[in-house]
Order: C-alpha cells, then structure tokens, then sequence
C-alpha cells in the first residue's frame, strides 16, 4: 500500500489551515511514518504535482490522501478521521468525526 498526502500551500505562501493541522496530528500521533510521499498542491502554480493530482483525482478541498492498495486500486480520502479509522485501523470516536465533517471553518478548497 502507498499512502500520498497532498497538502496545500496558499497564494501568499502559508500552509492552509487545516492541513498544518492535520500535519501535527499525523506528527504527534506518530502516524506520519506511515505516509509514503507528501506532495505540495500550489494555489501560486497550477502545475504543481498536487494541483494536478486534485484536478485528475477531482478533489476540491485539501488536506487530501491517495490510497493505493497492493492491486492498484486508488481510494481517496479528504476527511483525517475517516482515513485514520479505515486506513491506518486506529479507534476514532464517532463524534470526532461528525465534528470533522460538520467543521467547515477549516476547510481550504482548492
């Protein structure tokens, strides 16, 4: 399995919101040794390798993870708390991912 993170980065330069966040959680939780590749989705460059990847994989808000299993078959996930429970196997309360879902301050759409 190869788990890819793409992450955005906004017009001025900063990192969006929610996924500095979910960037500390994968660190704190010591998870982020699970994903494989990080790619950079570049609001400045359309070209960049994440803007693409969102453009084919018609994602529209980030942070986003490319799951693809062993038979190649691609799974993409744009909720933290959904990949971690179906992904990585980890126990997630239900109201954490209500709350994830029904959060829309922090949500970056690309």
């Amino acid at each position: 399995m190869k788990i890819t993170l793409v992450k955005k980065i906004l017009a001025d330069g900063s990192p969006c919101k929610k996924c500095a966040d979910v960037l500390d959680k994968l660190e704190n939780s010591g998870q982020i040794s699970r994903i494989d590749e990080i790619v950079i989705a570049d609001e400045r460059n359309p070209d960049s390798t994440g803007m693409q990847l969102a453009k084919t994989l018609e994602v529209d808000r980030a942070p986003f993870f490319i799951v693809e299993d062993d038979a190649g078959n691609t799974e993409v996930y744009t909720v933290y708390m959904k990949f971690v429970k179906e992904v990585l196997d980890q126990k997630t309360e239900e109201s954490d991912e209500l709350q994830e879902i029904m959060s829309n301050e922090d949500l970056d759409f690309l």
